[in-house]
């Protein structure tokens, strides 16, 4: 195979994904978007998590819910649970890597915010512990997984949400993860912002 051929086979992956995603999501980030909405029109934050390249998706929703997504529009409350190094390596070291975002969720958390989990459903004991956390604050959950949902899954209660992208491959899951994100993004300013 050559490496154009190689190229071709990425993008076709990829579209393929997003219309299967489309296909069968839809309805899942609408109503994602309605519960973010609610808990922002009710003063309450956002709250999110997710180890490696997750946490790059995590960072482009709290960059473009603070500052802007497309228009400019006053900024709204997303903390992203993965950005403060000293807290995550003090955390690590004291305690455990397991418990780097619920002991944060703990302490800014707050009963009716919303917490958003990304996560390509491998078997990460700190996106299980923050998700547990939040039932036990009264915050529901927003997970975006992929595969079979992992830990995550069993985990989420009625309340909560789970977006799973219908692949096995961890680089389509980040890629229509972003997609989900940029989507949740434009539904929020939307209604809040017309």
């Amino acid at each position: 195979m050559s490496l154009q051929d190689r190229i071709i086979n990425q993008f076709s992956d990829s579209i393929q994904t997003q219309q299967d995603a489309m296909t069968c999501l839809c309805e899942l980030i609408e109503y994602a978007s309605l519960r973010l909405v609610t808990a922002l029109l009710n003063d309450k934050k956002i709250l999110a998590c997710g180890n490696g390249r997750s946490a790059t998706s995590v960072q482009l929703l709290s960059s473009a819910m603070l500052n802007q997504f497309e228009r400019d529009r006053p900024s709204l409350p997303v903390i992203a649970l993965t950005t403060d190094t000293a807290a995550i390596t003090a955390i690590a070291n004291d305690y455990s890597f397991d418990d780097v975002f619920a002991k944060q969720l703990r302490a800014l958390g707050q009963s009716g915010d919303m917490l958003v989990v990304y996560t390509d459903a491998s078997s990460s004991a700190n996106i299980s512990k923050v998700v547990n956390t939040a039932h036990d604050k009264d915050i529901s959950v927003i997970a975006l997984t992929g595969k079979n949902g992992g830990m995550i899954a069993p985990l989420l209660r009625e309340t909560d949400i789970e977006i799973r992208v219908p692949s096995n491959s961890n680089a389509r899951i980040q890629e229509v993860h972003v997609l989900i994100t940029h989507c949740l993004c434009d539904l929020i300013d939307h209604q809040l912002f017309g």
